[in-house]
């Protein structure tokens, strides 16, 4: 079974979802990794490796665990008002194609987050080109790492992360870097967990002087790391609740959120296909000033 980018993100993760049901292992259409650099699925993971990106495991870890479904308190009559202030903005990786990226700016897209790397032997085909070209187009955008957290410590992931695209530089157009956390526990207890998000944390700091962004859903959160709090005062919150409520669920441990994914199966000019919409929580001055870590 092979995958092509042209096919909706919501069929992709239910056909993910099928085929691990069934013990099937689905084969990445593009890789940058030579094969032999490639593992197997690992035991307790999901999600076959390459294959991961931003909502990747959102489906499976809401069946699997459950979900939190805390929303943040808004009075009724602000909802609307709240949304209009909220930025709009995408996820992509290789699976988005050829993206013309002055469409997308043009289409009203303020930012954007690109898949660069997962573990520390895999780099998104499509990286390059794109980061290169949102910024030409003048969209904000960050690199995001898909983490693994079987296959090596946090510390050599973002390592890898830092060095494959997730380095940072003050110049009103990159954001700091977002490690995505989904698709099941990966054998790991809480407190295991913890210890590794840390442990990439610590590393990503140290090497481009950013707090990482972090995203997950809250049936992820809570579950894989028992709804921590100890991230909250350290990295900004990109939560997925892919929902057409005025607010998202947030994970236990944070009090709000930074960035929402809201749908995976949104439509922008320059996008051939279906693509996933985001919202940044707050305005353009904000969204600048997280980008320059002026904030």
């Amino acid at each position: 079974m092979s995958r092509t980018h042209s096919r909706r993100p919501a069929l992709r993760k239910l056909v993910a979802a099928g085929a691990v049901s069934l013990g099937m292992v689905l084969v990445p259409a593009v890789s940058a990794a030579p094969a032999s650099a490639q593992p197997a699925t690992p035991a307790g993971a999901t999600i076959p490796f390459g294959d991961g990106y931003m909502g990747a495991g959102y489906l499976g870890d809401g069946k699997t665990f459950a979900p939190d479904t805390r929303e943040l308190q808004l009075d009724a009559g602000s909802s609307v008002s709240v949304q209009a202030t909220q930025l709009p903005g995408i996820d992509v990786s290789h699976y988005q194609g050829s993206i013309n990226w002055s469409s997308v700016k043009s289409a009203g897209i303020k930012f954007a987050y690109i898949k660069a790397t997962e573990s520390t032997t895999y780099k998104d085909p499509n990286f390059n080109t794109n980061y290169v070209n949102a910024y030409n187009a003048k969209v904000i955008r960050g690199a995001y790492h898909f983490a693994r957290p079987n296959l090596s410590t946090g510390a050599a992931q973002a390592t890898y992360f830092a060095g494959h695209g997730g380095a940072w530089s003050r110049d009103n157009l990159t954001l700091p870097g977002m490690l995505d956390l989904e698709g099941g526990c990966y054998g790991k207890s809480a407190s295991a967990m913890q210890s590794w998000i840390l442990d990439f944390y610590n590393t990503y700091k140290a090497k481009t002087g950013r707090d990482v962004v972090i995203y997950t859903s809250a049936s992820w959160w809570n579950s894989c790391t028992g709804g921590w709090s100890g991230m909250s005062a350290r990295s900004p919150l990109f939560t997925a609740h892919w929902t057409s409520a005025s607010s998202p669920a947030i994970p236990k441990g944070f009090s709000h959120y930074t960035f929402w994914q809201y749908t995976d199966s949104g439509s922008v000019s320059g996008i051939s296909g279906a693509v996933d919409r985001d919202r940044f929580n707050g305005d353009a001055s904000r969204l600048l000033a997280l980008a320059n870590n002026t904030a």
